[in-house]
C-alpha cells in the first residue's frame, strides 16, 4: 500500500480513506508520474477469500491502492473509529476512469468477460467517452498457455490502463505473475463488472446498495452460483467484526 494513503485497517486488509474522485484523480497523477501500480477493489466476499488464499492476500498486501467494494465495510470501519469516507464501487470506477482516460489521453485495455461482452462493453464506452482510446479488447476465456501471449499482447498495445475482469481470484493470478511482462503503469481487476457494464446483469437500486444488501440482490440473480460464497463469508465476517469491535471497544 502507498504510504502517503495512511491506509486504515479492517481485518486482514488496509484500506485507503479515499473518496471515487480521489481514487480518479489519484490513479492519473501516478499514471502521469510515471509510476506503476495497481489498485484491488476488495468487498467482503474477496476480503473473507483472502484469509484462505495466501496469494491473493499477498497481492492485495501488495497493492498501490486498496479500496472498500461494499458498505459493510464503510459502516465496521465506522464502529471501530476508523472511518472510511465512502464505499467506491468497482463498476463506478471503471466508468470513471474511462471518463478521466478518454481526457488525458490514456489508452485502455478491456480485458476479460466472453467476447460478445467485452466487446459490447467497449462499444458502450466508445460512445459514453468520446475520444477514448481503446488500445485493446480481448475476452478472458484462454487457457493457462496462452497466458503470456495475452500478457505480451497488453504490453504490445501501449495502454496506459489495464482492466481485468476475469474473476476472483484469476485475474489477481494472471496480473501477479505477469506484472513485468504486462508493462502498463495501473492496472485493476474488476470480477463480473463486465456483465454489469454490457447491461446482461442489473446492479441493485440505490436504497439497496445504501443499506448494505447489494449482495442479496446478486443472490436473488444467481442463487445456485452465489448462495454458498455469500452465506459463509457474510457469517465469517459478521463473526469476526464482531469480535473486532469488542477488542477495540476494551482497549478504548
Amino acid at each position: 500500500m502507498n504510504p502517503e494513503l495512511n491506509s486504515i485497517e479492517i481485518l486482514n486488509a488496509r484500506f485507503a480513506p479515499i473518496t471515487l474522485e480521489e481514487t480518479v484523480d489519484l490513479v492519473s497523477r501516478r499514471i502521469q508520474a510515471g509510476e506503476r501500480g495497481y489498485l484491488c477493489t476488495v468487498n467482503v466476499a474477496i476480503l473473507m477469500m483472502m484469509r484462505q488464499d495466501p496469494r491473493l492476500q499477498r497481492f492485495v498486501d501488495e497493492a498501490a491502492m486498496v479500496v472498500a467494494d461494499g458498505q459493510p465495510l464503510i459502516w465496521g470501519s465506522r464502529m471501530l473509529g476508523r472511518r472510511l469516507p465512502e464505499r467506491v464501487a468497482g463498476v463506478e470506477l471503471v466508468e470513471r476512469l474511462c471518463e478521466r482516460a478518454a481526457r488525458e489521453g490514456f489508452g485502455v485495455y478491456l480485458l476479460g468477460g466472453r467476447k460478445d461482452v467485452v466487446e459490447k462493453v467497449a462499444e458502450r464506452f466508445k460512445a459514453q467517452f468520446p475520444g477514448l482510446k481503446l488500445s485493446g479488447v480481448e475476452d478472458g476465456y484462454f487457457k493457462d498457455s496462452e497466458a503470456r501471449e495475452r500478457a505480451d499482447a497488453v504490453a504490445r498495445s501501449g495502454a496506459k490502463i489495464l482492466i481485468a475482469a476475469m474473476g476472483v481470484p484469476r485475474q489477481e493470478l494472471f496480473i501477479a505473475e505477469h506484472w513485468d511482462r504486462l508493462g502498463v503503469p495501473f492496472a485493476i481487476g474488476v470480477g463480473g463488472s463486465f456483465d454489469v457494464l454490457a447491461g446482461l446483469r442489473a446492479r441493485a437500486p440505490q436504497l439497496i446498495q445504501r443499506i448494505g444488501l447489494e449482495w442479496l440482490f446478486r443472490l436473488a440473480q444467481e442463487p445456485g452460483r452465489l448462495w454458498k460464497r455469500y452465506l459463509v463469508t457474510n457469517a465469517q465476517f459478521l463473526y469476526l467484526m464482531s469480535r473486532e469491535i469488542l477488542v477495540s471497544s476494551s482497549e478504548g
